[in-house]
């Protein structure tokens, strides 16, 4: 390995600017519109969901965790949420619905929580069981039709802009929920690097046994993640629900695939201890400017999910290249 591929190696955040420069000036100069303000902003507008949900997912990758059920979450936070603010006719401010998806999705992820840290369950296998047992109950409890009807500011909030330009004889807009990631972003960067909680979660990743000795209650820490993974796959269900003016209990299938792609495409490690939010924010812009640019250059829209599989292994596979360097030049195990 030379030594420019060792360094990018080790510094992901920089590897992802550079292939989001690269990408951009090839997608630029195959379609200038792509540049344009309208498809930029609507690039960054198709971020927020996956990048809520991405913030959340990470902070349970951080501890050695996984959290499939993400997409379930939020459809479940969204559906109820319309559903019970259109049966009481509330008509009142939209923070009354974000507050109560967050809340939905906060017991959904400390229902994961508990699995996962008081009986030991394998994260995988209780997320994968949660993300069916959740839209499996939604569909057969709560309902199946798509509502058009949103409680009125709910509708409202997905038409707020935070500023509008012209572009192109159109008028480009970039939604409010744009600057909300980006607060929630810096916000979670400075816990994680500022807290004690956020250094434990680094520490029971890493070593979950040496966390332990130097009074770290690992199952305390594992199921806050989980439950900030569920409260901000809820605010993602309202906003998503908002901006696509409709709630649908069948939507989101997949999703959480693309939320696992950007994590581990941001230098989140799958076995914990490593992860940061600057890099899963990079991670999510460049799988959403990949899947928002493909039609413009004249690629079939089907190959967006070949390119969300592609930055999994990516990020799975460079971190695992190298820690094998890594134990290869301790003497830990021997180079073929």
């Amino acid at each position: 390995m030379n030594a420019s591929l060792k360094w990018f190696t080790g510094h992901r955040e920089m590897l992802l600017v550079v292939v989001l420069l690269v990408i951009s000036v090839l997608f630029g100069l195959l379609n200038p519109s792509f540049f344009s303000a309208a498809h930029l902003f609507g690039i960054l507008r198709s971020s927020v969901v996956l990048g809520i949900m991405a913030l959340g997912v990470m902070t349970v990758l951080i501890t050695n965790g996984i959290d499939i059920s993400v997409s379930a979450t939020a459809v479940v936070a969204m559906y109820v949420t319309t559903v019970t603010l259109n049966a009481v006719g509330f008509h009142g401010t939209v923070l009354v619905a974000i507050l109560l998806g967050c809340l939905i999705g906060a017991v959904l992820g400390l229902v994961n929580g508990i699995l996962v840290a008081w009986l030991k369950l394998p994260a995988m296998i209780v997320t994968i069981g949660t993300l069916t047992l959740y839209r499996g109950g939604l569909l057969a409890f709560v309902g199946t039709e798509r509502i058009r009807e949103l409680p009125a500011q709910m509708a409202e909030f997905g038409q707020l802009q935070l500023i509008q330009v012209s572009s192109g004889g159109r008028l480009a807009s970039l939604h409010v929920s744009v600057l909300v990631w980006i607060v929630l972003a810096i916000g979670l960067a400075v816990v994680l690097r500022d807290t004690w909680w956020g250094r434990y979660l680094y520490a029971i990743g890493d070593n979950q046994e040496a966390a332990s000795r130097m009074g770290v209650k690992p199952d305390r820490i594992r199921i806050s993640a989980f439950v900030l993974s569920g409260t901000m796959a809820g605010l993602a269900g309202i906003f998503y629900a908002s901006m696509n003016r409709a709630a649908d209990p069948s939507t989101l299938v997949g999703f959480e695939m693309s939320v696992l792609a950007a994590v581990v495409l941001g230098g989140a490690n799958v076995t914990g201890g490593r992860g940061t939010v600057l890099g899963t924010v990079l991670g999510v812009l460049l799988i959403t400017l990949v899947g928002n640019s493909l039609v413009l250059v004249g690629i079939p829209s089907a190959w967006q999910q070949l390119f969300v599989g592609v930055f999994l292994l990516f990020g799975v596979v460079m971190p695992a290249i190298r820690d094998r360097r890594n134990r290869i030049r301790r003497g830990v195990v021997v180079a073929d």
